[in-house]
């Protein structure tokens, strides 16, 4: 298993560069199998929608629709990949950012009760209760 960081799936997904882009492509479609596969961090996962939402201007619904092909690429193990996906639901559903969506969701899994935040939006999120 090789780790891939937040450039290579931007180049992988916006294809803006091209020598770095087909270079990306090349690597995830014909290099990474199952058997040896490559490792998305969550870290990676919110870089990733954060770059493309500041520096791409890329809505909600395309930032959701890049999560799912992510998620969707049996050569990927994605780290805490059942919580990127109820985030990216969150998202596509406009009830909250990937990120905010993302903490509630680990923090379930770890045994949470909820999430206490100042932030009205994350307050939004079944998992987060205003302090």
């Amino acid at each position: 298993m090789t780790g891939l960081d937040t450039n290579i799936l931007i180049r992988y997904l916006v294809n803006d560069d091209a020598l770095q882009s087909r270079k990306a492509a090349d690597y995830i479609e014909h290099r990474l199998t199952e058997s040896d596969p490559g490792f998305i961090s969550a870290i990676v996962m919110v870089e990733t929608v954060w770059v493309l939402e500041s520096h791409y201007g890329f809505t909600d619904s395309e930032i959701a629709a890049a999560i799912q092909r992510i998620l969707q690429i049996d050569a990927f193990v994605v780290e805490h990949r059942l919580e990127i996906f109820v985030a990216m639901v969150a998202l596509k559903q406009r009830r909250g950012s990937f990120a905010d969506a993302l903490i509630g969701a680990v923090g379930k899994r770890a045994g949470c009760s909820r999430t206490f935040t100042f932030d009205r939006k994350a307050s939004r999120l079944p998992s987060f209760e205003l302090l």
